[in-house]
């Protein structure tokens, strides 16, 4: 897994991790939970760091962000309403028309399997619409 360096050198990585350490209840292990479950997903997944602290998973473009609030964790895909989702996991943000969301609260039951077949699913149209890159000779 390879990540850009941000916010005063720290890697993205340890800046997750840093917010997962400061959280220090359920949303810190929900969020470790679901990251790990989205490297499991995708082994070469890329963490970034955004917008002043929101962790963000790529893999040939953005695959979602990992926001915390008081009540929710919340994944959003940045396609989302572009992907299948036979397992109903979508919660959140149905009305627009790129992104979804799945709001987690405290003591959720996370579907392993289908959440991984999203991330997965996300790659797969990530790689699908990746334009080649122009190697600048004529």
């Amino acid at each position: 897994m390879s990540s850009s360096k941000d916010e005063g050198g720290d890697s993205p990585s340890r800046l997750i991790d840093t917010r997962i350490t400061e959280l220090g209840d359920w949303r810190g292990e929900m969020l470790a939970r679901l990251r790990g479950l989205i490297k499991q997903a995708e082994p070469d997944v890329v963490e970034e760091w955004k917008w002043r602290g929101v962790p963000v998973w790529e893999r040939d473009g953005m695959i979602c962000t990992g926001e915390t609030y008081k009540q929710v964790v919340k994944l959003t895909f940045a396609k989302g309403a572009s992907l299948e989702d036979p397992s109903g996991l979508f919660n959140s943000s149905l009305d627009g028309n790129v992104r979804r969301a799945i709001d987690f609260h405290e003591n959720d039951k996370v579907d392993e399997d289908a959440l991984k077949a999203l991330v997965r699913a996300a790659v797969a149209l990530n790689r699908s619409t990746v334009r080649p890159r122009r190697s600048g000779k004529s």
